[in-house]
């Protein structure tokens, strides 16, 4: 472990039978939006599933600026509260697919596949001017670039707290996502919206991962992680041996 502070993640934990699979969401959301039981309890059938609302998230603790890495030992920690010694699927969607990918790696989780939508091989959190997003958090004008304003939007979504998604921006962006650098060695399953630009490029995440496929499903951002084309390939994935 790095080091990470010793912060609470909120963790909902469906017993069940068989691998457990760890569901990781996106940016400014939460486990049970973007994974809700009515669409993939059925899916997963009896597996047992932890939903886990990342740090600054939901119902979990803020851990202020803290670099990637030391956000995957807080998410390894919880599962290994929970999950003790046993081998895990990962689904994970766009930030938490970003996270699911340094996690695979991780010496304190057992990881045996790997279910990533929505990622982009780019960085978007380094091109976010976060001192004006913080100066309109203030009151101050809008930011004038679209992705920070895009980003300062979802981060205002209500029930999120802002300031501390921006301090956890403001970590991840000191250590830009590279996907040549510590690519799972796992079988990665990349699922991308045909209409979401930032999935556009999992062609080329696919070439920097040894044991990969591409599938590409209805929606863009926000709609393919609902589409059912989606849980369909991940359900596919997840019962291969």
């Amino acid at each position: 472990m790095t080091g990470a502070p010793e912060i609470a993640l909120s963790v909902s934990h469906r017993e069940g039978t068989g691998r457990p699979v760890l569901l990781l969401h996106g940016l400014a959301s939460r486990a049970r939006l973007d994974w809700p039981a009515a669409e993939w309890d059925p899916v997963l059938t009896d597996r047992p599933v932890l939903r886990v609302d990342l740090p600054a998230h939901g119902d979990s603790a803020a851990p202020g600026v803290l670099a990637t890495a030391g956000i995957v030992d807080l998410l390894a920690r919880a599962v290994a509260d929970v999950l003790p010694g046993e081998e895990i699927d990962v689904v994970g969607y766009s930030l938490g697919a970003r996270l699911a990918w340094a996690l695979a790696g991780h010496p304190g989780v057992a990881v045996r596949r790997v279910a990533l939508g929505g990622l982009s091989p780019m960085e978007p959190f380094a091109l976010v001017d976060l001192p004006a997003a913080r100066a309109a958090l203030a009151g101050g004008p809008s930011p004038e670039d679209p992705i920070t304003g895009m980003i300062l939007g979802m981060t205002t979504l209500p029930g999120n707290r802002p300031e501390a998604l921006l301090d956890l921006i403001e970590g991840l962006a000191s250590g830009p996502f590279d996907p040549a650098a510590g690519a799972p060695s796992q079988p990665v399953l990349l699922l991308g919206g045909v209409e979401d630009p930032m999935a556009q490029g999992i062609d080329a995440l696919a070439a920097a991962v040894p044991d990969s496929r591409v599938v590409r499903v209805p929606g863009d951002h926000l709609a393919a992680l609902h589409a059912p084309e989606f849980r369909a390939a991940v359900a596919d994935f997840l019962t291969e041996d």
